[in-house]
């Protein structure tokens, strides 16, 4: 009869992999020795071999609590031994986070934010009239800005005062002698510029290879050497 071949498929699952599946044999062995003296001295020592396979733990708080924990769940939580810290349970090693929660807030301007709607409802609670004036130009000055960057394009204060209106409720207005900050969309310049120098950099390179290596140049410049004006 042939000899049946051992392959990984046909094994036990590896519970950690980065400790190798001869780690967890020794664990297994370790488990199924009779005294618990046996037990304390093998499981030190696979303690030890587990702390050199893993070198990068050591930089890890509690370095040793975790070795610990690591051996009680390569051995699915069935290792009897003097453990110097408490034995984790299979619920505290198995806990799933609670699921999160994203918000699912309808945003009525998307390209403000829900910044500027928060901002415009701390000014609707402000009481002191200046301080609230100020606050106001504020969120019209940010609106702006926020819509330039988003359309890429201008817009009339006018535009932004509608909206800031439109969000308050009708509770917030600026006076009509009041202009908003300028703010105009400004393509990024360093793209073209860096091109243009790269390109003018690679032409005075060549250019400079073109006059060094060429040999009718440095003809010339001998012929015009030696016939140059002689001195007597």
């Amino acid at each position: 009869m042939p000899e049946q071949f051992d392959y990984n498929s046909t094994r036990n699952k590896l519970i950690l992999s980065e400790y190798g599946r001869n780690v967890q044999n020794m664990v297994k062995y370790i488990v199924a020795l009779p005294t618990k003296e046996e037990r304390n001295r093998y499981a030190q020592v696979v303690i030890d071999l587990m702390g050199f396979l893993n070198p990068h733990l050591r930089d890890v708080a509690d370095f040793k609590h975790k070795l610990w924990d690591h051996l009680h769940i390569i051995s699915d939580f069935q290792i009897d031994v003097d453990s110097p810290y408490p034995k984790p349970s299979p619920e505290a090693i198995h806990l799933k986070p609670e699921p999160l929660k994203y918000p699912h807030q309808r945003i009525k301007y998307k390209h403000y934010g829900k910044t500027i709607e928060l901002m415009i409802e701390k000014a609707k609670s402000i009481d002191d009239p200046d301080r609230k004036r100020h606050m106001v130009q504020a969120v019209a000055n940010f609106m702006k800005m926020a819509y330039v960057q988003w359309n890429k394009d201008s817009v009339t204060d006018e535009s932004i005062l509608n909206d800031l209106y439109k969000l308050s409720g009708g509770e917030l207005k600026l006076e009509e002698n009041i202009n908003l900050n300028r703010v105009e969309y400004r393509a990024n310049p360093h793209s073209s510029s860096s091109s243009s120098n790269r390109g003018r950099t690679n032409n005075n390179q060549n250019n400079r290879g073109r006059t060094n290596n060429n040999p009718r140049n440095n003809n010339n410049q001998n012929r015009n050497r030696n016939n140059g004006p002689k001195k007597y």
